[in-house]
């Protein structure tokens, strides 16, 4: 449990390092109007916060910066709302007024209305995204090892596949996990299949199919439909403007997930049946490529039916405030926007 005082000089170290990007000493903490503490004071609080794993200190500099346990803390206790900009509202009210021919046109130009108004890397994923379901799954032997898996979804849409069926397992116990995946993930969003196959349905492979692990590497890569029309990212590249990112590795492993749409379908796992916005801070994300990122997240939803999420992912150092305010603000625009267009 923080101290009052702890949880000023933490807030104002956030506050700081988001704006300047460099790790944050205890004067230039101490010449805030809104701490009143001394230098000496700070310094002592900002170990102890650094002991308590809130702050870190790099290796060249006396200042601290706030570790990924900090920024949930300063997300979920500290962070104070203020006011979106003028401009960024009428902006987004200008935008919405416009009739829109299409709905995939909205989508598009979300995504580029929160990169340009946030610096980050936008990501939107349309209606089509959720509305495309497994109908039916089934795996045809070619011989002892080889098999086509042929995927059909509720819009008609037939995928088929070559897979190598792991050694040791029976067609057998491949039938029967067939046959468990269409009794349980029929009508499941393609979207939500994979993190229903891992989180829901593993446990139940694991007592009537041997091998299920072997089979469920397998099938991972073979539902797959087709986000490329479906999924819009805007500012992909504003990663490099920012000072965290300089190291060509670590920026590299980022684009290169961004390039790859099932990857970023994978970002929302467990994000997208759940109501308002969200913030996965640094390795709170599952994908090791994004660990020193945040992803904010909202969902858009009409009568319980999920038919949008718009994303924005930035470093660890975001503007929280300024990000979950326009997340909340735009998924009400834009749901708005879908009630019209369905109605």
């Amino acid at each position: 449990m923080l101290t009052e005082r702890q949880r000023q000089i933490l807030s104002a170290i956030v506050d700081d390092y988001i704006r300047s990007a460099e790790p944050v000493g205890s004067r230039s903490i101490s010449k805030r109007g809104n701490v009143g503490f001394s230098p000496a004071t700070i310094r002592n609080e900002m170990s102890d916060l650094e002991e308590m794993g809130y702050l870190e200190q790099p290796h060249t500099s006396a200042g601290r910066i706030p570790s990924h346990k900090g920024y949930r803390y300063y997300v979920d206790h500290l962070m104070k709302h203020g006011s979106l900009a003028k401009q960024d509202v009428e902006l987004m009210k200008v935008f919405f007024t416009d009739k829109m021919q299409e709905m995939e046109r909205v989508i598009q130009q979300v995504a580029t209305i929160l990169s340009n108004l946030t610096s980050y890397t936008s990501i939107v994923m349309g209606p089509e995204v959720y509305g495309t379901t497994l109908k039916h799954l089934q795996i045809v032997p070619l011989n002892d090892r080889s098999a086509v898996a042929i995927i059909v979804t509720n819009t008609g849409q037939v995928e088929n596949r070559t897979v190598t069926i792991p050694e040791g397992i029976p067609m057998s116990e491949v039938e029967k996990f067939v046959n468990i995946l269409n009794a349980r993930l029929k009508n499941v969003p393609l979207l939500q299949f994979r993190a229903k196959l891992y989180n829901e349905i593993s446990a139940e492979m694991s007592s009537y199919v041997s091998g299920y692990e072997e089979l469920l590497t397998m099938l991972d890569g073979v539902i797959h439909h087709d986000e490329d029309e479906r999924i819009y990212l805007s500012g992909t590249t504003n990663m490099l403007t920012q000072p965290e990112f300089k190291d060509v590795d670590k920026v590299k492993s980022i684009l290169d997930l961004l390039s790859e749409r099932p990857k970023v379908v994978r970002l929302f796992d467990g994000t997208t049946e759940s109501v308002g916005v969200q913030v996965r801070i640094g390795t709170e994300n599952a994908i090791e490529a994004i660990s020193d990122c945040s992803l904010i997240t909202a969902t858009c939803q009409i009568n319980g039916q999920t038919l949008g999420t718009i994303g924005i992912l930035g470093p660890t150092r975001m503007d929280y405030a300024k990000v979950t305010q326009l997340m909340e603000h735009l998924s009400k625009l834009l749901t708005k926007s879908m009630e019209r267009w369905y109605r």
